[in-house]
């Protein structure tokens, strides 16, 4: 945990001091596998849990990272893995992965299957390939009883399409970008929504609007390091780091405070991925490879 000041209005409540206070935040996205942090992977997570990061959910995009990936949350108790075939990497993927999905997920302590989705914003993904291995994705989380981690781009309508086809699944469309109906419709089939980088953003204010009327019970926050960094770090690597930026700019568009946006979306987090109720993050420190 770290003490941090937020001194916006949004903040301060009549008869209360406006004090520094301990938030504990929970990352529920961010690929801190990924080669951008392979120079100072042990610098960032020191210096996320710092900013009071006491929890990070790391997703997989493809079956060659499982192993690393795995071997990576195994070394922090702030590190959370996720085994999942991204669309955008459809290339890479293999009906075969899918039985070895199965056998990672017996081995590891996983705690959702992920990332998995639908992307129609990128030319030249095959749909057909791309729904073949999303419904796959989505029954072996059910066959777990686990949460899935969604990728949603321009589909978030054939998402929940699919989601409904599946039944009895839970989870999180990260990054999310539709509408207020559409994220209705999530609410009502037991999903909750990613917040990061882009509700920053001035010019987002469709999601923007959105964020301050979510229910409490929808709210996730959000890197999704290294990309959609924040808007006072455009043109940056992102960090787990910079999501009390994220926090900052929910609590003012809901009207509440950073803590209570903080401990709201972090109990959401620890129910979704069945995290425990109370961190007590280790000493990191040549824990994480670099």
């Amino acid at each position: 945990m770290a003490k941090y000041e937020f001194g916006s209005e949004a903040d301060k409540r009549p008869g209360q001091e406006h004090t520094a206070r301990m938030l504990e935040l929970i990352d529920t996205h961010c690929h801190l596998d990924a080669a951008e942090f392979s120079g100072d992977r042990q610098q960032v997570l020191d210096r996320a849990q710092a900013c009071g990061v006491v929890g990070i959910v790391v997703p997989a995009v493809s079956a060659a990272g499982w192993a690393a990936l795995d071997a990576l949350c195994s070394g922090s108790a702030l590190l959370h893995p996720a085994f999942g075939l991204h669309p955008m990497f459809l290339a890479d993927h293999r009906p075969e992965h899918l039985p070895e999905l199965r056998r990672r997920l017996q081995t590891s302590r996983a705690v959702a299957v992920g990332e998995c989705g639908l992307d129609y914003f990128v030319e030249g993904l095959d749909r057909t390939q791309q729904q073949f291995y999303f419904e796959a994705q989505l029954g072996i989380a059910r066959e777990f009883d686990l949460p899935v981690i969604v990728h949603a781009r321009r589909a978030v309508d054939a998402v929940i399409a699919a989601i409904r086809r599946v039944g009895g699944l839970r989870g999180v469309v990260h990054s999310f970008s539709g509408s207020a109906e559409q994220a209705e419709l999530l609410r009502r089939i037991g999903f909750l929504l990613g917040i990061g980088g882009p509700v920053t953003h001035a010019r987002a204010q469709r999601l923007r609007r959105l964020v301050a009327t979510l229910p409490s019970e929808q709210l996730l926050l959000e890197s999704d390091a290294p990309d959609q960094a924040p808007a006072s770090r455009r043109g940056q690597r992102n960090s787990p780091e910079f999501l009390t930026e994220v926090l900052q700019t929910v609590a003012e568009l809901r009207g509440e405070s950073a803590e209570l946006v903080a401990r709201v979306s972090g109990e959401n987090a620890r129910r979704l991925f069945a995290l425990a109720p109370e961190f007590s993050p280790v000493q990191h420190k040549g824990m994480v490879g670099k």
